[in-house]
């Protein structure tokens, strides 16, 4: 199975930014036992047509507009994500939905999950996270993990890089760090 894990988010709205910097933490900490494509997707909007059309499976990391405490973790298929029409409230959720509503109707989709958590901020331009969203980090990335091993894909922890530390390359980016963050 063709499986790809996106981050989507804006780095420079605070919480906004934690799906990006969660599919770095994966890149640095886990390996698989399939091929995954772990892909930083940023505001990639229309872009992800193309994603939903080429994989078979799609795991999308990132924010979730829900009424409920901040740092609250939802894995959302997409066929439920369909009908949460108070979802959609920034530029990039429309989006996430909108591709989703256009590929249902052709030949082939992925199977696409959304693992959201919902943000205390995203409003104030800023990079980091707030402290809601670093207390419910970890179970973040277990969610996606157990999503993974519910697809039979296995993986192992390879190392422990923290979570501060890959926010800490976006705020303050060497020559090097900003190759890394642009490939």
């Amino acid at each position: 199975m063709k499986t790809a894990i996106i981050g989507i988010g804006n780095i420079l709205f605070m919480d906004e930014g934690i799906g990006v910097y969660a599919s770095k933490y994966l890149e640095s900490n886990y390996s698989f036992d399939k091929n995954i494509d772990i892909i930083d997707g940023g505001t990639l909007g229309f872009k992800l047509m193309r994603y939903y059309q080429e994989y078979d499976k799609v795991i999308i990391l990132d924010t979730v507009s829900i009424e409920d405490a901040p740092g609250s973790v939802y894995n959302l298929p997409s066929e439920v994500l369909l009908g949460l029409g108070e979802y959609r409230k920034t530029a990039h959720e429309v989006e996430v939905v909108e591709m989703l509503e256009i590929c249902s109707m052709l030949e082939s989709i992925a199977k696409v999950n959304i693992i959201g958590i919902v943000p205390k901020d995203i409003e104030s331009v800023g990079i980091g996270l707030t402290d809601a969203m670093k207390q419910s980090f970890k179970d973040y990335i277990q969610t996606l993990l157990k999503e993974l091993q519910k697809s039979g894909i296995g993986y192992r922890k390879k190392d422990d890089v923290m979570l501060d530390k890959i926010i800490q390359k976006y705020a303050n980016p060497s020559m090097k760090d900003i190759n890394d963050i642009a490939v």
